[in-house]
């Protein structure tokens, strides 16, 4: 996507590269409404974390929190990490974590997530999108 901010950072304009291999400049609905999206009252500013035992959410900081979703992952995967399955099959994967995309993602965003998740080792792999 091709965007364009005003002085003060908000998007006045989106549209499709047609540059990119991948879409030709065609935007899917979702990206289309990116500029009202990133706009909305309702978004959310910074990342919740919501404690063990605790019922309510806290606003922590962007370091901490993508600091603790890597250490988690990487602990996880770690700990449950199969080589070769029980009949000796070269599996490499993980069948303790998952993912599941949200319903803003665009098309670009679902591939890197999957690319992603498929370099972990994560077999357990959906979009909220097709549910």
């Amino acid at each position: 996507m091709l965007i364009a901010t005003g002085p003060d950072g908000h998007i006045i304009n989106s549209e499709g590269d047609p540059d990119n291999p991948t879409n030709r400049g065609a935007l899917d609905p979702k990206s289309i409404s990116v500029r009202s999206m990133s706009q909305s009252p309702r978004r959310l500013r910074k990342p919740l974390y919501r404690a063990p035992g605790s019922d309510k959410f806290q606003e922590v900081e962007w370091d901490w929190a993508i600091t603790e979703v890597a250490r988690r992952i990487k602990k996880v995967r770690d700990e449950t990490f199969e080589r070769t399955n029980d009949k000796g099959v070269t599996v490499n994967r993980t069948q303790a974590i998952a993912f599941l995309g949200g319903a803003a993602n665009n098309s670009e965003e679902c591939y890197l997530a999957a690319k992603l998740s498929r370099a972990l080792g994560i077999v357990y792999l959906e979009h909220q999108a097709r549910i």
